[in-house]
């Protein structure tokens, strides 16, 4: 997804988190092994989507959670984007929801 300039940054906590979850299993009883590593295997998965991925999955979040189909809402679905996150632009808003429908 390209903008003229960035309406916003995505954090992205899932390095840290796989760390902290490798130095848990380094010293995890056999007990505490499975949870640690299937919790491991979500935040890599999570680690290895791009930061589109990872705004279209928070747009599609945002609708769903709103009860929107961006296709067919297009108005309602921008508002609520926008809603959700402050300050976003109404250029940046629809792009999302352009792509959102898209999906």
């Amino acid at each position: 997804m390209t903008f003229r300039t960035a309406p916003f940054i995505v954090f992205r906590d899932g390095p840290d988190l796989r760390e902290d979850l490798r130095r848990a299993l380094a010293c995890a009883t056999s007990e505490e092994r499975p949870g640690l590593e299937r919790a491991l295997l979500l935040v890599e998965a999570q680690c290895a989507r791009s930061d589109d991925e990872v705004l279209a999955r928070w747009t599609a979040s945002v609708l769903d959670a709103a009860g929107l189909d961006a296709a067919r809402e297009h108005v309602r679905s921008v508002k609520a984007v926008r809603e959700a996150a402050p300050g976003l632009g109404l250029a940046a808003a629809n792009r999302l929801v352009q792509e959102a429908a898209q999906r």
